[in-house]
């Protein structure tokens, strides 16, 4: 530790960005087109909230962007061993976390999913807190356990208690974050080897209560927002009854901002839709990003996602270790899903959802775990890269 804190110090006097260069690139495209982005929705916010003044939420996001590049650039400086070491920790607080804030949680958007933190007033989101510890439990339970045929029944155990525990915590305020956490880290189970018999038998019970659960929500109130993701879904496969009852509004007015966007858009500042859509620069961003920058720009941010996924898995075929491996794998999912999630709302492919768009949508707590999450993704790979120089000099 003691070392680790020297090289800390050296690395504040003489500041050094390690890792994959490509995906501090990534990283600094799309904090930019945040930037524009969330100046050019908040428009009507800021006539609402701020009296009109427009630079507050550019220059809050430009903080909070700051404030990120920071936890990253601390977060990438770390040795990654530490991570393992810290993973259970994590996930008790997290849980306790989780609990708290479905007992005494501050009611946002109908779900109690949220704790304030006392003086700032600073609203702060546990499950994404939890997204992180589990993706570093799953890593580090799959390498305690990997042997020559796989992963035993013992490791599935460890396994699925803190996934059902997390999951079923976080689905009762948050459906889809629940369902891409626990998506991932049955792909981490998979890639980890571990019993095919196990994770077909879990995901089939999973599924058969999501059913029952979702079909028995209109006469059990109490099943949380359970009732809710029905009716998006009820909306998004029955169009027309959905728009005769006005059910569906953010989703026709994102509709119109993607059309109206066209092939290269109507360029930044020049949205219409911000002023009708909700949550234009939350969970909805994606659709002004198509109507202002056009299918063009939408096309380039996608891009730059799946370029995120691609260089993760170059850092993954240079893992000589499993653990690193798999939780570059999980982080890495974890943050392309989500976008891909957002993206898929916005241009109705699937029910809302509700989730940002990973470092480009205004907001605190999901930005700052995705920064923390890229820094331990940068970490990795700079171990993997220092490894590699290594090998290469000791064949030399």
């Amino acid at each position: 530790m003691q070392n680790w804190l020297a090289r800390m110090w050296n690395w504040i006097k003489n500041p050094k960005l390690r890792g994959d260069k490509v995906i501090w690139i990534v990283i600094l495209l799309l904090s930019l087109v945040s930037l524009l982005v969330v100046y050019s929705s908040t428009g009507t916010l800021a006539y609402k909230v701020r009296g009109g003044n427009t630079s507050y939420f550019l220059i809050k996001q430009l903080v909070l962007l700051g404030g990120c590049f920071v936890i990253m650039y601390f977060v990438h400086a770390m040795p990654h061993r530490y991570y393992s070491s810290f993973a259970n920790i994590i996930l008790v607080i997290s849980v306790g976390m989780l609990i708290l804030a479905k007992l005494i949680g501050t009611n946002l958007n109908d779900a109690s999913r949220w704790i304030t933190i006392p003086g700032i007033g600073f609203n702060f989101q546990p499950s994404e807190l939890a997204k992180l510890a589990l993706i570093l439990h799953v890593s580090r339970t799959l390498s305690r356990f990997q042997g020559k045929l796989g992963c035993s029944k013992e490791a599935f155990i460890h396994l699925i208690i803190p996934i059902g525990i997390v999951c079923f915590l976080i689905f009762l305020d948050d459906f889809s974050t629940s369902v891409l956490l626990g998506g991932i880290c049955y792909i981490l189970m998979f890639i980890g080897r571990v019993a095919y018999k196990y994770l077909f038998g879990s995901i089939a019970a999973v599924l058969l209560v999501l059913v029952l659960l979702i079909a028995l929500a209109p006469v059990i109130p109490s099943l949380g927002r359970v009732q809710t993701v029905r009716s998006r879904i009820e909306n998004f496969f029955d169009e027309e009854r959905s728009i005769n009852n006005n059910q569906n509004y953010q989703v026709e007015q994102a509709k119109i901002a993607v059309v109206s966007g066209g092939i290269f858009g109507k360029m930044p500042g020049n949205s219409t839709q911000r002023n009708f859509l909700p949550h234009p620069y939350s969970d909805f961003i994606y659709a002004i990003i198509l109507e202002e920058m056009g299918w063009v720009g939408g096309f380039g941010i996608l891009a730059l996602y799946l370029f995120l996924l691609y260089r993760a898995g170059i850092i993954v075929r240079k893992c000589s270790r499993t653990f690193p491996a798999f939780l570059v794998i999980g982080l890495t999912l974890s943050i392309v899903f989500q976008a891909l999630t957002n993206m898929a709302v916005s241009v109705n492919l699937i029910p809302v959802t509700g989730q940002p768009l990973p470092l480009v949508s205004m907001g605190g707590t999901s930005l700052i775990f995705t920064s923390a999450a890229l820094g331990m993704i940068l970490s990795i790979s700079n171990w993997a890269n220092e490894e590699e120089k290594r090998l290469n000099e000791a064949e030399n």
